[in-house]
């Protein structure tokens, strides 16, 4: 049966309104979610003394392990799950799409006991020698007992394009999680021994605690949701017959990829994480500390920052998936083109600007996170370069696995962890510090490119019309840019960079002058128009820009 093009042409409008929702609740969730995980930082490295680099480098490690076992516990299930789910509403399936979410919280229950175990008893082999490292990767591992269910909640308010669920249990996540990291370091650090493993162990214990909020944030929405669901689910056509066991391995099929490219930027770390240290320490004459206190610089304290950015990145891609694949499944080919090319110039309208601003803010950003380094300034610029290479690497994959093209993703991420491997040994030699960063960007790059050109193949975005756009989005950038460094030799007259207190207000001068001169010359130049729609037009009217 033949769709009709107007209503091709009205599912492309409803998309576009619902990935600019989606986006927007999905990047403040995410964006808030990062700027508690970065504030914290200031008090919490302040009362870590002597130790907070060391102590950082400790906290850094166990979350890179952690973060790998998160992904490996939920099977990559949320992707796969709101996929799926999206697939099957688009054919009017809705029964089967509770189906798949009944059985999936059943087996994920299972997956999360199965894999804390693992991480808790094997944590002495994941510590490679470092005992302090033992008691914090055991902390984390209690976590892992409730994230995969509620991965699988979250799946599911995906799928349904309902994303202000998940973002909202992501802000009370982040706030419980640092409400208890700052309050149980305080009273060790500052009321207690001054123990700092101790202190981080309770840090990393904390995200159990933010995990236990937002399970019951969610359990509340989908409690309270559940009506319309229903609803929806009576009108199912019930046409389709697949087994339980079928739809639990269609699933699985569908979140392998997930898992693997998912877990790509923690695959990077941790082998940064496993090959750093030993090469500076048979290649230099750095002691085990000053090694520690550079590992810190680069995978540690930038992170903290440039992951606010690249979480923009990662809310644009979970917004879009349902709704790539839901284009894909009708075969709106023009509206899924489209849809791709909007996705990718709204990424660069963000994330260009948001690193060039974090480029140019990177020593009054450091002092006022960390302390005034002109070292740590300069691997936190080499990091935003970084960043804005990882978001656009994790936006054309998920993208790619949204169009079926799993197999493509992951040759072209082993491509990518390939060149890694071949670089990373004699681009640490050479950079040192900054060696790590560079084999990621290259290694990162080169995986990007041929991801994109994969999503070219089947989608044929207009990539002329991308590359003419982002071409516009760089030039107003670069004017955001210029205006920025003349604010920050102004603001230097008065106020130190060197001092926590005035590089705040530095840092909020700059930035808000940058802010709202790129906001004026994309109202201006309609630029805005192109990818938030009417909105832009209302936002002229009030601001009076003709």
């Amino acid at each position: 049966m033949q769709i009709p093009e107007e209503n091709f042409e009205q599912k492309d409008v409803e998309s576009k309104k619902k990935m600019l929702r989606g986006s927007i609740w999905m990047t403040v969730g995410s964006v808030v979610s990062r700027l508690m995980g970065a504030i914290y930082i200031i008090p919490w490295y302040a009362w870590m003394g002597t130790d907070a680099k060391v102590a950082n480098n400790l906290f850094t490690k166990g979350y890179n392990i952690y973060a790998l076992f998160l992904m490996i516990a939920t099977a990559g299930i949320p992707g796969a799950i709101a996929k799926q789910i999206s697939h099957y509403n688009s054919l009017n399936e809705y029964g089967l799409s509770r189906k798949l979410f009944k059985k999936s919280m059943t087996v994920m229950m299972g997956f999360g006991v199965l894999c804390a175990s693992v991480m808790f008893f094997a944590a002495p082999i994941l510590a490679a020698g470092d005992k302090d490292l033992i008691p914090t990767m055991r902390a984390l591992s209690v976590g892992l007992l409730i994230f995969p269910c509620m991965s699988v909640i979250r799946g599911y308010f995906q799928g349904n394009h309902n994303m202000m669920p998940s973002a909202v249990s992501q802000m009370i996540e982040q706030f419980a999680r640092v409400f208890y990291m700052l309050l149980a370091t305080y009273i060790i650090m500052k009321v207690g021994e001054g123990d700092y493993v101790k202190a981080v162990t309770h840090s990393t214990f904390a995200a159990f605690i933010g995990m236990l909020a937002a399970f019951g944030t969610l359990l509340w929405f989908y409690r309270k949701q559940s009506r319309e669901m229903q609803m929806l689910e009576a009108t199912s056509d019930n046409k389709l017959e697949i087994s339980t066991t079928g739809l639990l391995k269609d699933m699985m099929i569908e979140a392998f990829p997930f898992i693997i490219i998912g877990s790509a930027i923690t695959i990077f770390k941790i082998i940064d994480q496993y090959t750093f240290e030993s090469i500076m320490t048979n290649t230099t004459a750095y002691t085990s500390t000053q090694i520690k206190e550079l590992f810190t610089l680069f995978s540690a304290n930038p992170d903290k920052l440039t992951m606010i950015t690249i979480s923009i990145a990662t809310s644009l891609s979970v917004t879009s998936l349902p709704l790539v694949t839901e284009a894909f499944t009708m075969k709106n080919h023009k509206g899924l083109a489209r849809l791709v090319s909007d996705n990718i110039q709204l990424f660069f309208f963000v994330m260009i600007p948001a690193t060039m601003g974090m480029i140019v803010l990177a020593y009054p950003l450091n002092t006022l996170f960390y302390e005034p380094d002109k070292l740590g300034a300069s691997v936190l610029v080499e990091a935003c370069y970084l960043g804005i290479i990882l978001g656009f690497y994790m936006l054309a994959s998920t993208t790619l696995q949204g169009l079926y093209g799993n197999k493509r993703a992951l040759i072209c991420l082993a491509i990518g962890l390939v060149v890694k491997a071949i670089i990373q040994y004699p681009f640490i030699i050479q950079f040192q510090v900054y060696g790590p960063l560079l084999a990621t960007g290259v290694s990162v790059l080169v995986a990007g490119l041929l991801t994109v050109r994969a999503v070219q193949d089947i989608t044929k975005f207009d990539m002329s019309l991308t590359a003419r756009r982002t071409l516009l989005i760089f030039v107003l950038s670069v004017i955001m840019t210029i205006v920025a460094l003349i604010m920050r030799k102004v603001s230097y007259l008065v106020l130190s960079p060197d001092s926590k207190v005035q590089a705040f207000f530095i840092i909020i001068f700059v930035a808000t002058a940058g802010g709202v001169v790129y906001s004026y010359l994309a109202l201006k130049l309609k630029l805005a128009d192109k990818l938030i729609g009417e909105k832009a037009e209302s936002f002229r009217r009030k601001l009076h820009i003709s």
